[in-house]
């Protein structure tokens, strides 16, 4: 397995071998690439299976499509200082998953 090493006197990225004496140039600089995704939970954990996540908090909500009683809800996560509230509801019947907003 390679290490990536610097060596000193070129100012260049080497990969070295801690076992052996085997070494070579890297083709970049770059050692390690952290990406991050943002994704908003409403967007994440969407889907039918959403009513059936127990992280959701549950409300006695009737959905405007089918008329069921309950919904699960969550609230938006805007950083935004402008932003106003938003609640995402999602119909716990499990023939509908209707998603709605208020």
């Amino acid at each position: 397995m390679l290490y990536p090493k610097e060596d000193h006197m070129e100012r260049k990225l080497m990969f070295v071998c801690r076992h052996c004496e085997h070494n070579e140039g890297a083709e970049h600089s770059c050692v390690y690439k952290h990406v991050v995704s943002i994704a908003s939970r409403e967007v994440a954990a969407g889907g039918k299976d959403l009513p059936n996540d127990p992280t959701f908090p549950r409300q006695p909500k009737e959905c405007p499509k089918c008329h069921h009683e309950e919904a699960v809800f969550s609230q938006s996560r805007s950083k935004n200082r402008d932003a106003t509230m938003k609640l995402f509801y999602s119909c716990c019947n499990p023939d509908c998953g209707h998603r709605w907003t208020e």
